[in-house]
């Protein structure tokens, strides 16, 4: 197998705390798409959406989008499960994940995408107002998270897994729009200073922080 990933970026992020919480080792190529790569004629035959990450089996199949190569290394590697072990818990994960996805990451996303400048060549068009108009979304999400938190240890319940991850990684993705989990979400907070002492999760920032090629 071999992961085409991005060592910032907020999806392959993702991917990158997966697997260093199951504890999964992959052969990883770092792909520059501030620079293009995306777009290079190797990498869409690889991927014609032209979006990372994306985990090439050793069959050749290429498989895409975050919480689908999730999946796939889950079914593998099912020791430590995170996407729930009987029908209500997986339902009320991928209930959660998809809050956490589409309603959280999805918003800094627009925000980042559209409102920074270094940005423009690959957000086109690239509109100001939308990016700005996510922000206060943003705030009502992070509260409604908070208050799932008030009486949950984890995101959706007493399992850690997938959507404490993808909310993690959301609010971790938010300080390039300089947000913060404001200090009246004490629920969040306190969620969130306790995924940082997860080994998991320092191993994961740690491949962030890291600026050499894989």
């Amino acid at each position: 197998m071999k992961l085409y990933s991005h060592r910032q970026a907020p999806n392959p992020f993702r991917v990158t705390l997966f697997l260093a919480e199951k504890g999964v080792k992959v052969n990883t190529a770092y792909v520059d798409f501030m620079h293009g790569e995306l777009k290079a004629e190797e990498f869409k035959a690889i991927n014609p959406c032209q979006r990372l990450p994306v985990l090439v089996l050793d069959d050749g199949t290429a498989i895409s989008e975050s919480c689908a190569i999730c999946r796939y290394i889950e079914e593998m590697n099912p020791l430590k499960p995170l996407l729930g072990q009987t029908a209500k818990e997986r339902a009320l994960i991928e209930m959660w994940n998809r809050r956490a996805d589409l309603g959280l990451l999805n918003q800094v996303s627009q925000v980042f995408r559209h409102t920074n400048p270094a940005m423009a060549p690959l957000e086109q068009p690239q509109v100001k107002e939308w990016g700005e108009a996510n922000r206060p979304k943003i705030l009502e999400t992070l509260a409604i998270f908070d208050a799932q938190l008030a009486n949950n240890r984890y995101v959706a319940g007493d399992r850690y897994s997938i959507a404490d991850i993808t909310l993690f990684a959301a609010i971790n993705f938010a300080r390039v729009i300089k947000l913060q989990v404001p200090e009246k979400l004490g629920n969040l907070r306190r969620w969130y200073a306790k995924m940082i002492e997860r080994p998991g999760v320092q191993a994961a920032l740690q491949v962030m922080k890291e600026t050499s090629s894989a």
